[in-house]
This record gives structure tokens, sequence and C-alpha cells, in this order.
């Protein structure tokens, strides 16, 4: 009878401990760093130049909004632009002949104090010469205020052109990153205002699965560490991928509730992320399980 007992607990043993070698050290989800890319200004989609699938490089132009207004805008900007210059140039010609009157007034000026000396002028002569020299300073010294005015009201025109640049500029919209249109929010013809998504977009050539691992387990983990990666193949099978550890967290936090049962979701655990290349067949939210090489 012991003999009988002896050889059955032999493979009770070996299946108890192949199920040890076969469980995973860690379990979770792939991830991947979305990025929702919106419209910057109001405007009929003009464009739109991605579909959901498609792969696109940073910088490419994804839509196009109506820039007809801002355009419109930019043209009554350069004619009132036209018209400063044209009185600025008008005002610099005034100054000029001002700048005349007052020189000729200055040679009038010391010819009469010669004539004074030599008693052929009156003190009247000059005090008024002198006086008309002072009201020629003052009108030039006014005319200098409104060519000050002018260059300010210059200044603000190209301040607003180069607003409204910047607005044109905003209205063709290019992706930041490159990677995978995951989701669009619009279509060509639509209205749409500032702020509005049109699409979501992600680089899923390396995806992140994030794991939690206890304390104990946490003294073998380190970063650049390279694991075991399963993701189910079929019902029976797993696929492997090689991952790399590029992140642990530094503060413990209770298991999420999506994680195994209930007495696994009260305990301590950290958040572990692992780089996997992805071939294609690894998808957000996918579940994945790592082991320790």
């Amino acid at each position: 009878m012991k003999k009988i007992l002896y050889i059955i607990s032999l493979p009770l043993l070996f299946i108890a401990c192949q199920s040890d070698n076969d469980a995973a050290d860690a379990y979770g989800n792939f991830e991947a760093e979305t990025v929702i890319v919106s419209a910057e200004t109001p405007g009929k989609i003009l464009e739109l130049n991605v579909d959901k699938g498609d792969k696109i490089d940073a910088g490419y132009p994804t839509a196009l909004i109506d820039t007809v207004q801002l355009h419109l805008q930019l043209l009554q900007l350069d004619a009132q632009q036209t018209a400063v210059v044209a009185k600025r140039q008008s005002i610099q010609s005034q100054i000029a002949v001002f700048e005349e009157q007052k020189a000729n007034l200055k040679i009038n000026e010391e010819r009469i104090k010669k004539m004074l000396k030599d008693g052929a002028a009156t003190q009247k002569q000059l005090d008024d010469i002198q006086g008309q020299i002072s009201v020629i300073d003052k009108q030039i010294a006014n005319t200098k205020t409104q060519f000050t005015l002018v260059s300010k009201e210059q200044e603000v025109l190209e301040a607003q052109k180069a607003s409204v640049a910047d607005q044109l500029s905003r209205c063709t919209i290019k992706s930041p990153v490159s990677g995978t249109i995951l989701e669009t929010y619009a279509e060509q013809g639509e209205l749409t205002t500032a702020g509005k998504a049109l699409f979501k977009i992600a680089d899923i050539s390396e995806l992140e699965l994030k794991v939690y691992v206890s304390g104990a387990q946490l003294p073998h983990v380190k970063i650049g560490q390279q694991l075991d990666v399963l993701v189910d193949q079929n019902a029976a099978e797993n696929q492997h991928f090689t991952g790399t550890i590029t992140w642990i967290s530094s503060e413990a936090e209770f298991t999420p509730k999506i994680i195994q049962t209930k007495e696994e979701r009260v305990k301590l655990v950290y958040a572990v992320k692992v780089t996997v290349k992805n071939d294609g067949t690894l998808k957000i939210g996918m579940p994945g399980e790592v082991r320790w090489n």
C-alpha cells in the first residue's frame, strides 16, 4: 500500500512543480502614450487627411481649417498699413518744411543782430523774428509727436498682422508625433471650434505592459532588466516577447481592482512598466504577463 501511494504522489508533485514554474510573476495590460490632436481655430474643416489605422510621421499635415476670413483680415491690415506709411511720409515732409523755415529765420536773426549793433535795426525786429523761431520750434515738436504716434500705430498693425499670420499657420494642423491614428472625431466639411478634438494618435511600434509586483518581488526587479512577456496566442498556448523594464514606481499602492482576487487587491504593490517591441500582434488594452528571466 505504501509503494502505491508513493508512485501516485510523484506525478502529483511533478504537476504541482510544473504549475509553479508556468505561473506568471506579474500581470497587467498593454498601454501606449496617446495624443489627442485638436483644432486651434474655429471654422469649416476643408481637408481631413487621416483615417483610423493610418500611419503618419510627425509634421504630416492632417487637416486644414477654412482660412478665408483670416486672409481678408490680412488684406485689411495691409491696406491700413499702407495708409499709415503714407501718413508718416507726409508728417516727415511737414517736419522738413518747418526745419527749412527755421533755418531761414535763423539766418535772418543773425543779420538783424548785426544790424542792431550797427543801429540799422530795432530790438522789436529781433524780438519778432525770435518769436517766429519759437513758434516754428513748437510746430516741429508737435509734428514729431504726431510722427511718434503714427509709428506706434504702425507697430500695432505689425503685431496684428503677426497675430493673424499665426492663426493662419494654426489652420494647417500637423501631427505632433509619428504614430498610428487610433480614432477620428470629426469629418471633412464639418464646422469645428477651437479645442475640439479631431483625432487620437499613438506610437504603437513599442507598447508598455504595466504590471504590479509585490514588495517581496521588488528586489528582483531593476531598470533595464529583460523579461519574458507572454500574451495569449490561443486558448492553450502563449506567444512570447522580450520586454525591458523602463520604469519602476517609487511608491507602493493598493493593487488595482481589475487584478486577481479580492485578497490580492488589498495588498500593497509597486507598478512596473515593461517596454515591448510590437510586431503588430500587441494591441492597447491587451492583457499580458511577465516572468523574470
